[in-house]
């Protein structure tokens, strides 16, 4: 019998877990027998595997030849694994020095001339060989800008089996054609990429008016705060929505590759851009189901919805009463902890979805530009805007109802406008405070901080609390909305640059919280 073994990574969610990859050839009826608990696409693998194989020029083995997965217990899903088995397989064969391979991580699907073609979660898949104590890996060349971004890793580029076989033989590499396979993700320049905006020029001072939406907009930014946006067509709540990741620092290095990672996963990486550095914006459609939204699928394939999508960035829902209520409620345990867990009969996932929630509605089914206009009952227009639940309301920092801009404010405002990039330096002297203020702690914005915390650490002046504390005793102010409001305060005085929360600063917080509602 000929052993051999090489190394891969399956991902469950974006957790990746290194998997050994062992081949032996015994004697018996020839074939390729797979164990280690594969899923449908990963039994494939063995007529990709052997075409690939000839089509490098190379002699498949004409015994038994038995392929395990190990940990045997570990689901294990996809085409991920061709690069290793063919690899692994070859090496058992001695048409590679076994040991030439014991040592590497492969990830990689093959297509049937022999190539190494991209797959989605490379990024997570090198994290996870990192984090096991592997120092090499190789991965398709299309993805080794993501494999990359992994410090201390050795990365090897594989374009062919064919090429991959000469390195490890340690010899020439072969003259290979100049035509690579289509890349698996693209995205066509001023559209989305799964609902991933990919405009740009946008800037806040295109918006007309609003003065009031505008300075929630910087609130919201310096903060991580929730913001909701209620108000006739045209009135520029999209506008505004669209315009707040323009005001967002970019992201930190370990956000970015969380956030790379995600998409990674969920294949909506552009082939062009290895690493995301700006907070991603989401708009799904009304029409998204509870699955599109938090994530899901069957059996083993767990992929992240639109909340771990906007991880760490801008969750955008346009006309919020369209979405069907158990969609809009199932945001609330995400808004909560700041992750979501997907469990099925075969497997559970874990995704990240930490985000700032903006809602957009108009103020009744009809949407007349004009009240005059409406033709809505009163408890018509009600039982509309109800389809956005008080629990999840509850949850909104910031909420506004806008009216159209006048008519000097359309003409005249623009001289008068500040850009995105004027009120960007100043959140991000406000998010310098915060993390100033913040340094010895896990959290890195207010949204962020726990109400036991918020209350026992930072705990405005008893004088400053006067409003906030009326509002509670008269019952116009829940015990998680002071958490919010006393949140969104602290914003107000970093912006402002004070140390502490004036009674100016909560007076506003809690206006700005509790809004008005049609």
């Amino acid at each position: 019998m000929t052993l051999a073994r090489t190394r891969s990574v399956s991902l469950v969610g974006v957790d990746g877990f290194v998997i050994d990859v062992e081949a032996a050839i015994t004697s018996g009826v020839p074939g390729l027998h797979l164990v280690g608990l594969p899923d449908a696409a990963l039994n494939e693998a063995r007529d990709r595997v052997r075409a690939a194989i000839f089509n490098s020029g190379e002699d498949w083995p004409n015994r038994h030849v038995t392929v395990s997965l190990f940990p045997a217990s570990l689901p294990k899903r996809g085409s991920t694994f061709d690069l290793a088995i063919a690899i692994a397989l070859l090496a058992a064969a001695e048409a590679v020095p076994p040991r030439s391979c014991a040592g590497l991580v492969m990830v990689g699907e093959l297509g049937l001339d022999g190539r190494v073609r991209s797959i989605p979660g490379v990024l997570p898949a090198a994290l996870a060989a990192a984090n096991a104590g592997c120092r090499t890996v190789v991965v398709p060349q299309a993805n080794a800008a993501e494999a990359e971004l992994v410090p201390d890793l050795q990365v090897i580029p594989a374009r062919t089996l064919r090429g991959l076989l000469c390195l490890l033989r340690d010899e020439p590499p072969p003259i290979e054609e100049d035509d690579d396979p289509l890349p698996l993700r693209t995205a066509p320049e001023g559209l989305t990429i799964g609902g991933q905006t990919t405009r740009t020029g946008l800037d806040l001072a295109d918006v007309r008016g609003q003065a009031e939406a505008r300075r929630a907009l910087e609130i919201s930014a310096a903060g991580g705060h929730h913001l909701y946006f209620c108000g006739p067509p045209g009135c520029g709540k999209t506008m505004l929505a669209e315009r707040l990741p323009t005001l967002m620092p970019p992201l930190e290095p370990e956000a970015a590759l969380e956030v790379t990672a995600l998409h990674s996963v969920a294949g909506t990486l552009p082939p062009d851009q290895p690493l995301i550095t700006r907070p991603p914006f989401y708009a799904p459609h009304h029409t998204a189901t509870r699955s599109a939204m938090v994530g899901g699928g069957s059996g083993r394939t767990l992929q992240p919805g639109a909340v771990s999508l906007a991880h760490r960035g801008i969750l955008f829902l346009d006309e919020a009463p369209e979405f069907l209520s158990g969609v809009l409620d199932a945001l609330r345990q995400p808004l909560e902890e700041g992750s979501v867990r997907i469990s099925r009969t075969e497997g559970a996932a874990s995704f990240p979805a930490r985000f700032t929630l903006v809602l957009a509605a108009n103020p009744c089914p009809c949407a007349a530009a004009k009240p005059i206009d409406c033709s809505c009952a009163p408890g018509i227009r009600r039982k509309y805007l109800s389809k956005i639940s008080g629990p999840l309301l509850d949850r909104i920092d910031l909420k506004l109802e806008l009216v159209p801009a006048s008519r000097a404010e359309l003409r005249y405002d623009l001289e008068f406008a500040e850009s995105s990039q004027v009120v960007a330096e100043r959140v991000q002297e406000a998010r310098d405070r915060t993390l100033k203020r913040l340094a010895d702690t896990p959290w890195r914005s207010n949204a962020e901080i726990p109400g036991p915390d918020l209350r026992r650490r930072f705990t405005p002046a008893p004088e400053a609390m006067r409003a906030a504390d009326e509002a509670l005793q008269n019952g116009t102010l829940s015990a998680r909305g002071l958490d919010r409001v006393l949140r969104v305060a602290w914003t107000i005085a970093d912006l402002a640059g004070r140390d502490q929360p004036s009674e100016d600063d909560i007076g506003g917080a809690l206006a700005l919280w509790t809004g008005k509602r049609s």
